[in-house]
């Protein structure tokens, strides 16, 4: 099979095509002929070096697939050869075949092309996990979510109205802020000209929100207590500006406030697989329905993962990055 390999310098210009052994499914594992496979910032970070694969895992870039199922392990009775399925998957999902436990793999919401659906797994399973299992988002809560016309971030507007609750976003510019609201967010901020805590503090009248969804780590880290109310929830799923940062812990005290995060990788398969079911029920209904859609910036062949990760570190997309493997 054809697989998207890297060097050693760790730089978009190092992928490349090379040739390798379709893999084997192990028991309770599906192998899914990828027909698409999204692009998501934690392949820049393996790519770099950054975020090496759990145990046992392909050393192949990759999160999200999405395809149809080539062969099953053993044990596996959920699905048959020749299921078109959308799958998380712990690696390997740059290559023209790729394994993953069956409990990870959720089917194709009706009218979606493979590369939308590619574009589901890694965002969803991510938002559900923090936004709900974390932070318990409820109706009639605010939420502030940090690169709003990311994947991720559309996916929170979206759940966030899913559930009843009103979302704020920051964005990089206006363009951006008319996708998020058209996705959902009662309110997009430019933090390129705005003071985001201060705009959000304006915006709800001085009482701030309830979590913030936050991928930027510690260069907001003081903004980002100020803006949450009481008994209100900090969530990280990322860091892309320090990991790094001191605090006044007052406002932890004075407010009640919760900081938490998690990242999906390494998690249990039977973590992710409770997530899997919950989205099952919950939400790819709404995907079929139309109520919750994907929105896929890009899409490029397997043999230019290059040209698709220097899109990626642009921050010029909006939505998903996806590549196409095969036809």
């Amino acid at each position: 099979m054809k697989y998207v390999a890297y060097g050693g310098d760790g730089s978009a210009a190092s992928l490349h095509i090379e040739a390798g052994d379709v893999p084997t499914p192990a028991a309770g594992q599906i192998l899914v002929r990828v027909l698409a496979a999204g692009v998501n910032r934690p392949d820049l970070l393996q790519r770099q070096g950054n975020y090496p694969p759990p145990p046992g895992a392909s050393p192949i870039l990759g999160l999200e697939v999405a395809g149809t199922v080539a062969a099953l392990g053993a044990h596996v009775g959920e699905w048959q050869v020749g299921d078109s399925v959308c799958a998380l998957v712990p690696g390997g999902g740059y290559a023209e075949y790729c394994v993953t436990p069956a409990r990870h793999a959720l089917p194709i919401p009706a009218g979606l092309s493979p590369e939308a659906a590619a574009s589901l797994p890694e965002v969803w399973f991510t938002v559900w996990a923090n936004l709900v299992d974390l932070a318990q988002l409820r109706a009639g809560e605010r939420l502030l979510v940090h690169g709003g016309a990311s994947g991720i971030g559309l996916a929170a507007i979206q759940l966030a109205t899913h559930l009843g609750a009103q979302t704020i976003v920051t964005v990089g510019d206006g363009e951006k802020a008319r996708l998020c609201r058209e996705f959902g967010a009662q309110a997009a901020i430019e933090y390129r000209h705005d003071d985001f805590a201060e705009r959000a503090l304006a915006y709800t009248f001085g009482e701030g929100v309830d979590v913030v969804l936050d991928m930027v780590g510690a260069a907001y880290l003081e903004r980002n207590l100020r803006v949450l109310r009481q008994n209100g929830r900090l969530v990280f799923i990322g860091f892309m500006q320090g990991s790094r940062g001191q605090i006044d812990l007052r406002p932890v005290l004075g407010k009640r406030l919760h900081l938490t995060g998690s990242a999906m990788r390494p998690r249990s398969v039977a973590e992710k697989a409770g997530i899997r079911d919950a989205l099952f029920e919950h939400i790819w209904p709404a995907i079929s329905a139309g109520d919750i859609r994907p929105h896929v910036h890009a899409v490029f062949p397997l043999e230019q993962a290059s040209e698709a990760h220097r899109l990626m570190e642009s921050g010029r997309h909006m939505g998903k990055v996806v590549l196409r493997v095969a036809a």
